[in-house]
């Protein structure tokens, strides 16, 4: 088996992360008689379970509230979630059930309250899709597979018609080989109609590739026809149709700011047409398999959570064919993890992610030096994401800093700012255990940085904020100039990087454990301003890095000329005052330094006299 880039970097890791039957497909089964959509419904519930019930440390039963705000609605809904129960069975989930206006608002303040009668709460289903997909592909290397990331199939081979091999290019080195096969399978997701062509240029396009864009919390989806493409991106356009969408649900005095929204992201879905029913302009409703004259077995369409089943028929096609003995399944094994000497938040976050392999991963953590955690460096303060997954991602087959970041520990899908500050330090990492050396560890934090901020949508974030008009009191742009020229101490107008540097080490002082646990509970947690400072103060004597200096001045940098001017910082402020921005490293710096300015005049004015003796 291979995959062009990183196993789950296409559509498989830009899902929902919802495994589901679909009401809404048994609500057009109900009113329109329709017996295929309720087969579907079916399908997916019973996979559902099975998904659940096999890997019960990437998913978890997830509650859906379901608001009403008309009475009528409230037997009506009632009734269609009833029969998605009765359909679902009482495997995994639990039912669904009513709940008052009151109880409502209990669990959920921030809704709507105005005409709402009450909520009715049902259960799907979550998922962790890229960890998902690498178990997939994991458990079948396991049993006998031999699975390559990062390799491409450039030709199928061909004898006496039928289909004998591919040509096949590692994407890393350039090198390119033969393979023989007995079989071949299609499944490409939106790139279905490439290979299908490489078999047959003839053939008429079977899918009609569709964008669906998510932001964290998670809200979304969009849906909109688009472009077949390796590196789908967000538009501005679609975050702010689907935060206005989250508007209408929420009380009018919840704020959504564009600053809320820490990362976002693109996946393409392949919708389908049929090519073995005569009206191929129809798009299939869930999936199909088809089998070309040449043998190219090509499974497009369909849904994550219908995943094993898609797989199954995929088998049972090529197997038809004659290809394949008919040898049965392994089932997947699981097992839980109770004990990690490496704190309580890490340990429950390598058992939810790596299963029965949890163990592995810890035994390969760096000892911490403390008393508790024993083991486990954080790559990040704010996250449980420990050294060990970076050592033990390279054995799941990561080979990129962006395969890292995205598809084994997906920081970059939780805060895009926090995944681009612990970039360099997962880096070099990485190059311990794949030998990189100085200039490739430079390239992959380049390409890694730049996946941030085109496909995740830190590039969005800053394009919107550098629109938005300077809008401060003529007292907030007295108070920001004298920061900036605290910092700005040779009255350059504008700061280097080297007053970065003479700024951070004026404040070298590593809090206690108290002081950070106190100064997050007075900030928006959602992005962690002191602890991202202490990152870059001077830890137990160690110098600064520049790379990380110049983190901290491309947030802000937008003429992206190496320094920050005056009209930049001030934008910044703007941007953080209208919500547009969450927060800024530089900006909490340059408040940071006024304080320690401020401490370091006032003492300088208190006399022998004041200072309580002078022995």
């Amino acid at each position: 088996m291979v995959e062009a880039d990183d196993f789950a970097s296409g559509t498989s890791s830009r899902s929902t992360k919802l495994i589901h039957g679909g009401v809404r497909y048994l609500q057009k089964a109900i009113m329109q008689l329709d017996y295929d959509q309720y087969k579907m419904v079916k399908e997916a519930l019973h996979e559902r379970a099975n998904m659940l019930e096999v890997a019960p440390h990437l998913t978890r039963p997830l509650p859906i509230l379901l608001p009403v705000y008309k009475w009528w609605q409230v037997p009506y809904y009632w009734f269609g979630i009833k029969m998605y129960d009765l359909v679902a069975g009482d495997r995994n989930v639990k039912s669904s059930y009513y709940l008052s206006k009151k109880n409502t608002l209990e669990l959920f303040p921030m809704l709507k309250s105005d005409n709402l009668c009450g909520g009715i709460v049902y259960y799907d289903g979550q998922q962790d899709d890229a960890r998902m997909n690498l178990a997939i592909a994991l458990t079948a290397a396991r049993h006998g597979a031999t699975i390559a990331n990062h390799v491409s199939v450039t030709k199928l081979h061909k004898t006496a018609g039928k289909l004998s091999g591919a040509r096949l290019r590692d994407e890393l080195t350039g090198k390119e080989w033969d393979v023989k096969a007995k079989c071949i399978i299609n499944a490409t997701g939106p790139f279905t109609d490439s290979i299908r062509k490489m078999d047959d240029p003839t053939v008429k396009d079977i899918c009609c590739p569709s964008s669906g864009v998510h932001i964290g919390t998670i809200a979304g989806t969009t849906d909109l026809p688009c472009q077949v493409t390796h590196n789908p991106k967000p538009t501005e356009d679609e975050i702010l149709f689907i935060l206005t969408e989250v508007k209408n649900y929420l009380n009018p005095d919840v704020e959504v700011r564009r600053g809320d929204v820490l990362s976002a992201w693109s996946g393409i879905r392949p919708l389908v047409s049929d090519p073995n029913k005569p009206d191929t302009q129809s798009l299939a409703r869930n999936h199909i398999v088809h089998t070309s004259p040449s043998g190219l077995v090509t499974i497009a369409g369909g849904k994550w959570t219908t995943y094993r089943a898609m797989a199954a028929e995929t088998i049972d096609a090529a197997i038809e064919d004659g290809r394949f003995p008919d040898r049965g399944c392994p089932r997947l094994d699981s097992h839980h993890v109770h004990q990690i000497s490496a704190g309580l938040r890490v340990a429950q976050h390598l058992a939810k992610s790596y299963g029965d392999r949890a163990f592995a991963v810890a035994k390969m953590a760096s000892m911490t030096g403390k008393r508790w955690p024993i083991i486990g460096k954080k790559v990040h303060p704010e996250f449980p994401y420990i050294d060990a997954e970076i050592r033990y991602g390279v054995r799941e087959y990561a080979c990129t800093a962006t395969d890292m970041i995205a598809r084994r520990l997906r920081l970059a899908f939780l805060n895009v700012q926090a995944a681009a500050e612990a970039l360099p330090a997962i880096v070099d990492i990485m190059a311990e255990e794949l030998n990189w050396n100085d200039t490739e560890k430079k390239r992959q934090i380049k390409i890694a940085g730049e996946f941030l901020a085109n496909e995740m949508g830190q590039m969005v974030n800053r394009a919107s904020r550098d629109k938005i008009p300077i809008n401060l009191s003529k007292e907030e742009i007295q108070t920001y100039i004298k920061r900036f020229q605290i910092i700005d101490k040779d009255r350059k107008g504008f700061v280097s990087i080297n007053d970065i540097r003479r700024s951070l080490k004026s404040m070298g002082v590593k809090p206690s454990d108290a002081e950070i646990s106190a100064i997050l509970s007075e900030i928006d947690v959602t992005y962690h301003g002191q602890l991202e400072i202490q990152d870059y103060l001077q830890n137990y004597g160690e110098e600064v890095t520049g790379e990380q200096l110049h983190e901290i001045l491309k947030e802000i940098d937008t003429n992206m000329n190496g320094q920050v001017e005056l009209d930049e910082y001030l934008q910044m402020m703007s941007a953080i005052k209208s919500g547009h921005v969450a927060y800024s490293r530089f900006a909490r710096m340059a408040e940071m330094e006024e304080e320690h300015h401020e401490r370091e005049a006032l003492k300088k004015k208190i006399t022998v006299e004041r200072s309580g003796g002078g022995l």
